[in-house]
């Protein structure tokens, strides 16, 4: 008889057995994977954020001062097609940040997407039909934030200007007494690296570049009710005197999401229009600790509540007035915000912070000594 020939095979348990090692591997190396790709992101983030310094001191160097926070010009009585000095810092920083192309078509006269003409420096910031303005740049992005604009209609961003560690006067305009303060008494409230409707520049910084925050993080809205980056509308004039005054809203069951019944806009919240100078879209303050509730006085355009944000864990990058770029954690020092009736520091232009290390951070003149330990 021949003898039957043996074929050498896996049998179905050393199959079992093999395809269970693989995915027990890929199991454990696809977090390591994840964890290296964020680490990547975060990494680019910084370095976008350091062009960032390094632009704010270029312009510094072209015009002894920094970019305005609602600046640009105001061309009566075309409105809107002129953009009423309501340009965030971003747009006149865009040739120090090699975007010279974009800045030449905002600078000179253009057109709408119908013809309609619009004169230097762009039509009202929030006419979607202008190119320019729904333009997304990926210097003002972070690559760990993927959320695009609501509806894609703008362009929008992951930076904001520091206008320091005070509600009042941070902002334009609105229904609340905002509206009524000058840019004198404005000069004043507001402490921080960035005024609006002012200009600064390295002499307005008393604390020392290396301990002022010049720019940080936010996140842009993705209309899931995050705290971080969704604004809670119509707080009232009693925000002014208790930061705490909306984390009230906060769903205790998730607390980085407000609760459903929260009124909030889609449109009104974080990062939506890059090109637009009110602290909704290009501003935050050193109050409340990064990745911590935003809150209105009233509507879009008026004072509020702005916190630093990110989609990185533990706390968000930010760049000092030197030009360096730190990592501040959630956990900062913020001082003890469960008191009511903190003082509003605007009404002291030489008053301590009251918000611990972090508001001290985001003051540029309040002549606070900053640890060692930052």
């Amino acid at each position: 008889m021949r003898k039957l020939k043996r074929y050498r095979a896996f049998t179905l348990v050393e199959l079992l057995v093999v395809i269970a090692i693989i995915g027990v591997m890929v199991g454990l190396l696809l977090p390591a994977v994840q964890a290296a790709r964020e680490a990547a992101r975060r990494m680019s983030c910084g370095n976008n954020m350091k062009q960032l310094g390094l632009g704010l001191h270029n312009y510094h160097a072209a015009f002894d001062r920094f970019p305005m926070q609602s600046g640009g010009t105001h061309l009566n009585p075309v409105w809107p097609h002129h953009n009423q000095k309501w340009l965030s810092w971003l747009v006149p920083l865009l040739p120090f940040v090699e975007q010279q192309a974009l800045w030449e078509e905002i600078s000179n006269p253009g057109f709408l997407d119908d013809g309609t003409p619009v004169p230097p420096m762009g039509p009202f910031v929030w006419l979607a039909n202008y190119r320019p303005w729904r333009t997304t740049l990926g210097t003002y992005r972070c690559p760990s934030d993927p959320t695009v604009s609501i509806g894609n209609s703008y362009g929008v961003n992951n930076y904001a200007g520091c206008i320091g560690d005070t509600i009042e006067g941070s902002a334009l305009g609105g229904t609340n007494e905002a509206g009524r303060v000058t840019n004198q008494v404005r000069f004043r409230a507001c402490r921080g690296v960035f005024v609006p409707r002012n200009f600064t520049g390295f002499k307005d910084i008393l604390d020392g570049t290396s301990n002022t925050i010049a720019v940080g993080e936010l996140v842009v809205s993705a209309a899931r009710l995050e705290i971080n980056n969704q604004v809670k509308l119509n707080q009232g004039v009693g925000l002014y005197d208790n930061p705490l005054l909306c984390s009230a809203q906060v769903d205790p069951l998730r607390p980085r999401f407000w609760a459903n019944s929260t009124n909030v806009d889609p449109i009104q919240s974080r990062g939506n229009i890059w090109n637009f100078g009110i602290p909704l879209h290009t501003s935050f303050n050193t109050i409340r600790p990064p990745n911590m509730e935003n809150c209105h006085v009233g509507g879009d355009a008026s004072d509020g509540l702005f916190t630093a944000a990110s989609r990185h864990q533990g706390g968000c990058h930010v760049v000092m007035a030197d030009g360096a770029v730190k990592f501040i954690t959630d956990s900062i020092e913020a001082g003890n915000q469960n008191l009511p009736n903190i003082p509003r520091p605007g009404t002291n232009p030489g008053q301590a912070s009251p918000y611990g290390l972090w508001g001290q951070l985001g003051t540029r003149n309040a002549r606070e000594v900053i640890g060692e330990s930052f």
